[in-house]
């Protein structure tokens, strides 16, 4: 798994800095602090949403990563990029967007002043 995590890492670098985390049994990818992909059972799945699902499927990104949660499977919204797209940073560059872009879609603004505090003035 280190191998493929190094691997993944370089390949998503393009977009700012990528580090990883472990987390559940696989590995967590993040760039600049935003997590974008995750690495499962040896393979790399990258954030999608209703806006960019259709082009991963239509590249044949296959089954979404699922996991088991109370006897069933739970589809995520991370889907595999193309297998070319493993190649080089500049054939994973697309799909890499896509996913920061997905990822940031789905966070929400953090309020500037959090419940139970006071505003400074």
């Amino acid at each position: 798994m280190q191998e493929l995590t190094r691997h993944c890492l370089e390949l998503l670098s393009p977009l700012g800095v990528a580090r990883s985390r472990r987390m559940f049994g696989g590995v967590g990818l993040y760039v600049d602090d935003i997590f974008i992909a995750l690495i499962d059972d040896e393979q790399l799945y990258l954030k999608a949403d209703e806006l960019t699902r259709a082009r991963f499927e239509a590249a044949g990104a296959g089954q979404p990563f699922c996991f088991p949660k109370d006897g069933e499977l739970v589809a995520t919204s991370y889907l595999r990029p193309p297998e070319e797209a493993m190649e080089s940073p500049a054939l994973m560059l697309p799909w890499a967007r896509l996913a920061l872009e997905a990822a940031l879609r789905k966070r929400t603004p953090k309020s500037a002043v959090k419940p139970g505090r006071k505003k400074r003035s």
